[in-house]
């Protein structure tokens, strides 16, 4: 009769044991711990949708007091960071490199011009294949110069024409920055995820014992698990690729090959992660908890959904060891700026370095499960 009713010694028991387990399974309590402390600190402190202090090269056609004011100016605006000038062919390297967001160049016989009220013109070429990024320098630019100017020119229109150059994406199509960008995400989740929960799954079944029972050597196993996924890895890229020409209009302007060397060495280093975590996880769920602790910055410190320079410092340290940030910017250099092996080349090295440490290591712990 007893056993018809509701008993609360029976829940304590129940509610004890589960404690127990929570105990037990350190990985887990500590992802759901983790989880929302790492959403906390990054949407707190990383996430900035009003980028500021965007990297700024000068070309100097000119370098009078108005000229430097002008520099002074941009700098102390706090929407540029002004690290230097630089020549024509310099600054259009680095604004397809990445490593200028804007260029303002200031022509020849500026200073003259400006004395006579010639209303001298001034340019700012401006990244645009991300248009939050520019979007607010571009924007503020005119004001400062003409704020700037102030002590030596006494007019009452703007002393300058300031022009604007909106370069790679002039209409500041958000698919054209968002779209690219989205392969490294798409294959962030899935190559890892497929990778860490199929081989966890063994482990589980106990299947992956006969493995470890077997001649086969850590290198051989992990090339012959892997080896399927980085031909789903591909179909993935090549239905990409085909939406984002059919339906968004993305272009593809650069060197086919590069964008093949990125995609390769992309698609291996998510398998690796995939199969460290695998190495790590007892259960399925654990390698999911690992592989969205990881997708989570992918999305939020890559340059995926908000501007790169716009984070701190610190975000901007998490982000460069990304493998998802390399390659947002190599793919996205080579589709919409037309770059080549030497303008992606600063990106495809760390995930040649990447590679090579997370596979050691996801090594080195299969080989100590043999052991």
């Amino acid at each position: 009769m007893s056993e018809g009713r509701f008993s609360f010694a029976r829940v304590k028991a129940v509610l004890g044991k589960e404690f127990v387990q929570m105990r037990r399974d350190r990985l887990t309590f500590g992802m759901m711990v983790g989880i929302p402390i790492v959403q906390l600190l990054l949407f707190g402190y990383a996430i900035n949708t009003d980028p500021r202090h965007l990297p700024t090269l000068v070309e100097m056609g000119d370098s009078g007091p108005a000229t430097r004011a002008v520099v002074a100016g941009l700098q102390n605006s706090g929407y540029f960071d002004v690290n230097g000038t630089a020549s024509s062919a310099e600054a259009d390297k680095a604004l397809t490199n990445g490593d200028a967001i804007f260029v303002l160049t200031v022509p020849t016989n500026f200073e003259r011009d400006l004395a006579r009220g010639d209303r001298p013109q001034l340019m700012l070429d401006a990244d645009a294949s991300d248009p939050v990024a520019a979007g607010a320098g571009a924007g503020a630019i005119a004001g400062i110069v003409q704020q700037s100017l102030k002590p030596y020119v006494d007019a009452a229109q703007p002393p300058v024409e300031t022009i604007i150059h909106r370069r790679y994406n002039p209409a500041g199509r958000t698919a054209v920055n968002i779209v690219p960008g989205l392969l490294g995400i798409i294959l962030t989740m899935t190559m890892v995820l497929i990778t860490a929960v199929a081989i966890t799954r063994e482990t589980e079944r106990g299947t992956l014992e006969t493995l470890l029972t077997s001649p086969a050597q850590p290198a051989e196993v992990m090339l012959g698990k892997i080896t399927p996924y980085v031909v789903v890895g591909f179909i993935q890229t090549i239905v990409m690729l085909t939406g984002a020409r059919v339906l968004f209009h993305v272009p593809f302007d650069g060197n086919p090959l590069a964008f093949l060397v990125a995609v390769s060495l992309f698609i291996l280093v998510n398998l690796s992660i995939g199969f460290f975590f695998s190495t790590i996880a007892r259960t399925q769920m654990q390698a999911m908890q690992m592989t969205f602790f990881m997708f989570l910055p992918s999305i939020l410190l890559s340059g995926f959904m908000f501007p790169f320079y716009g984070m701190p410092a610190w975000a901007q340290v998490i982000g460069q060891v990304l493998p998802t940030t390399h390659f947002i910017r190599a793919v996205r250099a080579v589709m919409i700026k037309g770059a080549g092996f030497a303008e992606v080349w600063g990106n495809l090295w760390p995930l040649t370095v990447i590679l090579v440490i997370v596979a050691s290591l996801a090594l080195s712990r299969y080989r100590r499960t043999l052991d």
